[in-house]
Parts: C-alpha cells; structure tokens; sequence
C-alpha cells in the first residue's frame, strides 16, 4: 500500500481576489494548490483528493460558512487531523479564540502577511 504525499494546499475562499492573491504567492512559493469558491465544493475536493496537506478556509462565505464546514470536517472520520486554518477579514477580539473553539487548526487574519502565512505552512505541512 502505498501513501500519497499530502503536499497540496487547498484554498477555500469566495472572493476572486483573495484566491488570486494567495495563488500568486503560493505559486512564488512552490507550493502545490487547488481553488474553490465554496465550503461545498472544497468538501468535495476533500472527499476525491488524497493530496491535500492543509487548507485555507475563509470563514465568511455564503450557503455554507467556514464555522458550519468545520464541523463538517471534524466529525467526518477522512479529515479529523488534517490543519485547517481559518482566514478571515474578522481580526476582532476573540475571532481567532472562536475560529479555535469551532475547529480551526490555526488563525490568520486578512489581509494576509506572507511571512505569517509561510511560517504557518512550514508548521503544519
């Protein structure tokens, strides 16, 4: 049996902009990635693709948000460890506390520093 790498970062986000950006730096960065714009889809790509190392939530996205996709994640047995890290424009006192409490592996808020974001990868990849 063999074990695939989990070497890609899948980025759940939304907003256009925000994807585009983090792709341009993960990209600079030689990482592997894979995009979607909802909670549904991501979990989709979580069910079909045995690469994915971390992700890259946002946590205020429509239909489903990141605090309802993390349970999700959490109670299904195919990603129970797998470090999810809440994005989210929300840096207000105690956001990062709540991302925690819902599931979140870790915590960064927008707009994104690169040094933070490698560090974070570096950790948990």
């Amino acid at each position: 049996m063999t074990t695939e790498k989990k070497d890609v970062v899948l980025i759940m986000d939304d907003d256009n902009r925000n994807t585009f950006a983090l792709q341009l730096t993960l990209k600079a960065k030689g990482y592997k990635f894979i995009s979607c714009s909802s909670a549904k889809e991501g979990l989709e790509i979580l069910a079909t693709q045995q690469n994915i190392g971390i992700v890259l939530m946002d946590m205020m996205m429509p239909e489903m948000d990141g605090y309802q996709a993390l349970k999700v994640m959490r109670v299904t047995t195919h990603y129970p460890e797998l470090p999810i890290i809440a994005v989210t424009a929300q840096a207000m006192s105690g956001d990062r506390e709540r991302c925690i409490a819902a599931g979140a592996t870790d915590y960064i808020a927008k707009p994104i520093d690169v040094d933070i974001l490698m560090k974070i990868l570096r950790i948990y990849m």
